[in-house]
């Protein structure tokens, strides 16, 4: 039997290994997960964006199928499909946000189209808490690639 202080099950006093003496850079890039992540996101939200036309025609006889908001779900949608493709330019986040916020003033367009948008603000809200989550994890050597 080994004694439980003992240095093979290790003591109370000097607990786990700091990770951050034995952490390097990760082995695998951590921030492209990520950045599929926000292109997946993106690519969602244009599909459910574009399906805003389809209410807008059908609810209320064709009442809100006004040739400017027709432009502008358009112009939203592909402006998110073409944002998805620049997932790894610095300024991409700022991008998606202002993206999402474009969405949710789509009330102004249909209520339906504002919902979605916030919807998917709650979406970039917690994509923004996984990235400073990583970002944290990084710094302080947690990340599993960092110890190969």
């Amino acid at each position: 039997m080994t004694d439980p202080g003992s240095a093979e099950t290790g003591s109370a006093d000097t607990g786990p290994a700091d990770p951050r003496a034995t952490a390097h850079e990760p082995s695998v890039d951590p921030w492209k997960g990520l950045r599929g992540i926000m292109a997946g996101t993106l690519i969602l939200e244009a599909i459910v964006i574009g399906l805003v036309l389809t209410v807008i025609a059908r609810v209320d006889d064709g009442e809100h199928f006004q040739p400017w908001k027709v432009w502008f779900v358009s112009l939203l949608a592909v402006a998110m499909v073409v944002a998805s493709g620049l997932q790894r330019r610095p300024w991409a986040i700022p991008l998606n946000l202002t993206l999402a916020g474009l969405a949710v003033a789509g009330w102004a367009v249909h209520w339906s189209m504002g919902v979605c948008g916030l919807m998917f603000a709650a979406v970039w809200a917690y994509i923004l808490y996984l990235r400073r989550d990583l970002s944290r994890r990084m710094a302080a050597g947690y990340l599993p690639s960092q110890h190969d």
